[in-house]
């Protein structure tokens, strides 16, 4: 918990990362008492930590790193180390749930599976199959995310299929698909070991995925470190061991993006004959960013203008430049348009599918990958393009179904335009599985409405009582993390095979399980009349999937359980032509941004409006890398006398998402027990405010309450983290007043439709003065200004091992 990156093991330029095997165990378990090690990988982050779990006597005692693992090399976070132990906790849902006189009351699984199937062909049979949604997670396992979507697609007919990350990874798909034609990152978690630059753009890596940035950390401590910049409002672990720090205001990186990139073009610091052949567009953007001098982007982004200067510099001396970027990008209302601009960054300087040379539009969630190449976001399976009718051809040739069947007339409906289709009654029956939007989504008091309307039929499928749980018709006990077998991939592209270490308790059920059951029971069958869905467990779904897969960028051909099991993580595409994995895209500069094998046509990234198929093959005929320029637009949402402060929300180190299983792991729970709300050291002063006082924050749509933490966030910007919900402080779904997302707005990015969570305007009062510290952690960016605060420590069983290797030991001293 204190020092949640572990010790330092120092390495250079080129060399590999050492290992250190990080380990935890049960208190009264020894390493010779565990039966069995189980491997899988990180659940709570999407990092992809390689890992075994402990069993002993039937249940999970403990985890440890696994050292050959290409991702962590043995290391683990304080997620990974500790969090296992909520699939033990004692509220586990164990048997299925229906609501019977308003109240949820137990019952068998044939009564809650015949309810969900006589409902779902009920509102077949009056409206179609636009009357039924499905809104799952970042969380489950490729094999469960394409059963879901063949029954979704290829079943039901439904266009209304999208997951929660439409609320963190939406626009890093969108960024490449507008750049690059397809999904798939194109850098490589290697690509730290031999840049000279990191470039992290909205991405506090310290507390999203702790164990890449110790690797981040043992770059800078071993020797021909390289430089960093941060782009973070706040003060970040990033931004206090950054080169240069561009604490831009929010809603702002368009302008700053176009500042840096007006200095790279104009120092000449570009790779034209890298532009001639291998990208359009860049006359346009040239232009566009000539309006852009660092004196202007200073006074929209309040920024000094040398600092503009200085990091473009660095980024332009550049001999290998990896750049990241994450929500704080991704959750504006510019998102698909700054990412982008990360792009015409590495694409303007010729920098990618080289050692050191790569991109990160990283996922927040360990499975968002698998999300959307499985077609469970929305977007159809194996990155193939709605608007080509080959690519639905070729679908429905693999799922024996005539083309019609799958819904390509429109794009298809992200998450936040389902819940407004809910709302107006045409989306009748809402499935959500391993997600709570009760507590994610924006502006709460309009989704509980929403979610709480009498002729919504809701399904629940998870593993605890959340507050979306209590709010069902149907509540489906889950199998957790552990519990089941399956694949999922990394930021990365990195695949592991995660098996079952643990019986589930009482009647739980692998996702699986209950999508294939859901099959059954509505009888779907192809064009032959035989059953739809083919396959009846996980090897034959990942088979099925791997079909699905073939010839498409996202190509796992090559890879088996057996290999998996083998060899551990393997970077798709993994096929015939790459036996061992792909560890970058585009090294020969082709792009799959041809027309006809590109997944999408873009989008305007101002309107949003999806270009035509005429439009692109006259723009881009020759399949190359896309350049996309945007001007600057004001955040929807802007300050006022009312509402002076700039709110943004975000993570903390030791929780994730809605504290599911974190807020049930007592470590984690202890060291951030409670929300908080960050102001600066600046505005308590102007103020009169303190450290610990209770503050009320308010938006035009709410109002919370949070002790104050005096931090290193800029002035005129307030941070809520956004894990707190309900149900672990007596409270009821209904109540207001704990979730940050009780404040944020109902709008999205134009072009990845992804909500808000950063530009909302927004007051501060306190209500009472206090007499302790926020209940804030120490460790990372919400440590306080004042060295009065009691820093944050684990207690005895909070205790982690690590095991060094002799070259990272002797190293490390």
């Amino acid at each position: 918990m204190a020092e949640p990156w572990g010790s330092r093991t120092p390495y250079g330029c080129g060399q590999e990362w050492p290992v250190r095997v990080d380990s935890h165990l049960a208190e009264g378990v020894r390493a010779e008492d565990v039966e069995r090690w189980v491997s899988t990988a990180s659940i709570l982050h999407s990092n992809g930590d390689a890992m075994d779990i402990a069993v002993k006597d039937g249940r999970m005692v403990g985890v440890r790193g696994r050292a050959a693992d290409r991702v962590n090399r043995g290391r683990l976070g304080v997620t990974d180390l500790f969090a296992w132990q909520a699939n033990a906790s004692p509220d586990r849902l164990t048997q299925p749930l229906i609501r019977v006189d308003g109240r949820l009351v137990e019952c068998d699984w044939d009564t809650a599976m015949d309810r969900i199937g006589a409902h779902t062909r009920q509102l077949m049979d009056e409206q179609g199959p636009s009357a039924i949604g499905f809104y799952t997670s970042g969380q489950l396992f490729a094999e469960e995310y394409y059963t879901l979507g063949v029954i979704a697609h290829g079943g039901i007919g439904t266009n209304h299929v999208d997951g929660n990350t439409r609320l963190c990874t939406a626009t890093a798909a969108e960024a490449l698909k507008e750049s690059f034609g397809c999904d798939g990152q194109p850098g490589s978690y290697t690509d730290i070991d031999h840049a000279d630059v990191i470039a992290l753009f909205g991405h506090n890596m310290a507390e999203t995925q702790n164990v890449l940035w110790s690797r981040v950390l043992d770059r800078l401590a071993g020797p021909n470190p390289p430089a960093l910049i941060c782009v973070d409002p706040r003060l970040t672990p990033v931004a206090k061991t950054a080169t240069v720090h561009l604490a831009a205001k929010p809603g702002t990186n368009v302008a700053l993006m176009n500042g840096l990139l007006h200095e790279i073009v104009a120092g000449g610091w570009i790779d034209q004959g890298y532009i001639d052949d291998h990208v359009v567009g860049f006359d346009e953007l040239s232009e566009r960013v000539g309006g852009y001098p660092p004196e202007r982007v200073a006074e929209i982004c309040d920024v000094p203008a040398e600092k503009i200067r200085e990091a473009a510099r660095v980024m332009g001396g550049a001999r290998r430049l990896l750049s990241t970027v994450l929500q704080g990008f991704y959750q504006s209302h510019q998102a698909t348009a700054a990412a982008v601009q990360v792009n015409n960054l590495h694409l303007v300087r010729g920098m990618l599918g080289r050692p050191g040379c790569g991109i990160l539009q990283m996922n927040g969630q360990p499975t968002a990958q698998n999300t959307r190449e499985c077609g469970a976001d929305g977007d159809l399976p194996g990155f193939r393009n709605w608007a080509n009718d080959d690519h639905v051809a070729e679908l429905a040739r693999i799922w024996n179904v005539d083309p019609t069947r799958i819904p390509h007339y429109a794009p298809p409906t992200h998450a936040m335009q389902m819940i407004r289709y809910v709302e107006d009654g045409s989306i009748r029956m809402l499935w959500v599985s391993g997600t709570n939007p009760a507590v994610s989504l924006p502006e709460l008091r309009r989704i509980r409405s929403v979610l709480s309307q009498k002729r919504l039929f809701l399904v629940v499928q998870d593993i605890f009582l959340t507050e979306t749980a209590q709010l069902a018709d149907v509540v489906l006990p889950a199998a957790a993390w552990g519990e089941k077998t399956g694949t999922f991939t990394n930021a990365d592209r990195t695949v592991h095979l995660s098996e079952k270490a643990v019986e589930p308790p009482g009647q739980a059920r692998p996702d699986l399980d209950i999508f294939l059951d859901y099959a059954r029971r509505l009888d779907l069958r192809d064009k032959d009349g035989d059953p739809l869905v083919k396959w009846h467990d996980a090897d034959s779904a990942f088979e099925a999937w791997k079909e699905c897969s073939s010839g498409r960028l996202c190509d796992y051909t090559g890879l088996t359980y057996a290999k998996l099991r083998e060899h551990g993580g393997i970077q798709w595409p993994c096929n015939e032509a790459n036996p061992e994995g792909t560890e970058r895209l585009y090294a020969d500069g082709a792009f799959w941004s041809d027309p006809q094998r590109c997944e999408n046509y873009g989008r305007d990234l101002i309107t949003g409006a999806p270009v035509e198929p005429s439009e692109y093959k006259a723009m881009n005929p020759s399949g190359k890398a896309v350049i996309k320029a945007a001007d600057y637009q004001p955040p929807h949402e802007q300050t006022s006398a009312d509402f002076p402060y700039a709110l943004i929300t975000g993570r903390t180190l030791y929780h994730f998402h809605t504290r599911t299983k974190t807020a049930r792991t007592p470590q984690l729970q202890s060291a951030a027990p409670e929300i908080w709300v960050e102001c600066s050291d600046g505005d308590a002063t102007t103020q009169g405010f303190q450290e610990g006082d209770l503050m009320e924050i308010t938006t035009p749509r709410g109002k919370v309450q949070a002790r104050l933490r005096v931090s290193g966030v800029r002035d005129g910007v307030l941070f809520l983290p956004f894990h707190y919900g309900y149900w672990d402080a007596g409270h009821s779904p209904q109540d207001a007043g704990r979730a940050a997302n009780e404040l944020t707005l109902t709008d999205w990015d134009p072009a990845s439709k992804q909500p808000l969570f950063k530009t909302a305007a927004a007051a501060l009062r306190r209500i009472e003065r206090g007499t302790g510290p926020a209940p804030a952690p120490t460790t990372a960016a919400s440590a306080p200004v004042s060295a009065d605060v009691p820093e944050t420590v684990g207690e005895p069983t909070a205790l982690a091992h690590e095991s060094l290797s002799a070259s990272a030991e002797g190293a490390a001293r």
